[in-house]
């Protein structure tokens, strides 16, 4: 069973796989074709990424391929806690520039898809949290492009000051919005 929840961008979907639990744990299919396609998605993924984050704060982002190798994301977190952002890149789209952040966790146990024409980007709540996601396009260097996460056009609210983020050099040179090439027209 998979609860689907939609969000201010109808694109993008919230996703909560059932969990059956007992004395022992709990088991949950995180991942299953049949019910994807059920709801209407057909993805094909080829490639599964995991990124632990020590430290509170730490901002991976705003992230996403170009064509032809852009990517689809389904995204889940197995331990700690985040602040998930999706950011519309597609030009013609009504809701170009905007954005949708959902807290993600080992707790709630929900996946946020974060489909092709959207940059992708979250910060730790926690300290030590894992983060595991599906792509449906290989990592390619050629095509990895970014997007500044504290462009003042877009207003991304990442629930912790400015100065307490932790970011690698590359995702602080990321260009602003409006100077960014469009690449889904």
């Amino acid at each position: 069973m998979l609860i689907v929840e939609s969000t201010a961008i109808p694109a993008v979907k919230i996703f909560t796989p059932k969990k059956f639990g007992d004395h022992r744990g709990f088991f949950s299919e995180t991942w299953n074709r049949n019910a994807f396609t059920d709801v209407g998605l057909e993805l094909d993924f080829v490639q599964d990424n995991h990124s632990l984050s020590r430290q509170v704060g730490t901002l991976r982002g705003l992230h996403f391929q170009s064509q032809p190798l852009a990517q689809d994301k389904l995204v889940r977190v197995t331990r700690g806690r985040i602040l998930d952002v999706a950011l519309d890149i597609r030009a013609t789209s009504p809701s170009f520039g905007k954005y949708v952040a959902v807290e993600l966790s080992a707790v709630n146990w929900k996946q946020l898809l974060v489909p092709v024409g959207f940059a992708h980007g979250f910060v730790t709540l926690e300290p030590d949290t894992e983060v595991l996601y599906k792509v449906t396009a290989p990592y390619a260097p050629q095509h990895d492009r970014g997007i500044a996460f504290d462009d003042p056009d877009l207003g991304i609210d990442w629930s912790l000051p400015v100065s307490d983020l932790i970011l690698s050099d590359k995702d602080r040179k990321h260009p602003r919005f409006a100077e960014m090439q469009r690449y889904f027209d």
